[in-house]
């Protein structure tokens, strides 16, 4: 799966510039200038930690845990790299019903550009769906839809190899097609958030269909921390036997994010 939930690079929409009589000054300006842009840029690291979940007792007993983070480190204007490590710990009735672990890295090339590339590797392990190990390894293309300072939508489009054992059913190793739209969307000076993340993953030659989205909407307490709801669903076609090929998860939570 590609990275659920990325930083965005926060671009600007314009660039103000002051004029002035003295010609000496607007050559040293040039000059200063041009010399920023001669400059490497400097690596820039960003992070966010989000803690969300329920919790409901009566007739189920259902309490959930779910742990995601967002890691961006942009070396340049042209190389970055991100990583969306996560954990789900869930039970139900005394049950264990979910213990999910997710990682990836992912390295971006022309990230400030409208087009981009992309490639990346996961790792997950998922009790929910019985799988023991599932590896992925991708590479492709994104474009930017939309980059203004208050809305931003990107679609990308990778090709990725899969590799899922799982604890019931033979193994796979098959090709997809990953398709991700995603949108973020601010309001209020910044103290709203609201982002959306979709993937479609057909596999190729054959019927293996995996699709994920998710809605998260974010208001700001503080200057790094926010509160966050989330409803995300994920399918699967292939399963194993007892398992649905739906899972619906909604999730009430902390955000501690540094840009």
């Amino acid at each position: 799966m590609e990275q659920p939930d990325p930083l965005r690079p926060s671009t600007p929409d314009s660039i103000k510039t002051t004029k002035t009589d003295s010609s000496e000054v607007a050559t040293s300006s040039q000059d200063t200038t041009q010399a920023e842009q001669a400059a490497p840029s400097t690596p820039t690291f960003r992070y966010r930690f989000t803690a969300d979940g329920t919790l409901t007792s009566g007739n189920v007993n259902r309490a959930l845990l779910q742990l995601t983070s967002a890691i961006d480190y942009q070396l340049s204007d042209y190389f970055k790299l991100s990583s969306n490590p996560s954990f789900v710990y869930g039970k139900q009735n005394g049950l264990l019903a979910e213990r999910e672990w997710f990682g990836d890295l992912r390295t971006t090339l022309r990230h400030e550009k409208r087009l981009y590339y992309l490639a990346f590797g996961s790792y997950e392990r998922s009790n929910l769906r019985q799988i023991n190990h599932r590896w992925t390894v991708a590479a492709g293309a994104g474009f930017k839809l939309l980059n203004r300072k208050r809305a931003y939508i990107s679609l990308t489009d990778v090709l990725m190899q899969e590799y899922t054992d799982f604890q019931e059913l033979n193994d796979i190793n098959i090709f997809r097609n990953s398709a991700r739209l995603y949108g973020e969307y601010t309001f209020d000076k910044d103290r709203w958030t609201v982002t959306h993340t979709a993937f479609y993953q057909p596999a190729l030659g054959q019927y293996n269909i995996r699709w994920n989205a998710s809605v998260s909407v974010q208001v700001k307490l503080t200057a790094t921390t926010s509160l966050r709801t989330t409803l995300a669903n994920a399918y699967e076609s292939l399963i194993v036997p007892g398992r649905q090929n739906n899972d619906l998860r909604f999730t009430v939570g902390l955000v501690y994010e540094k840009k």
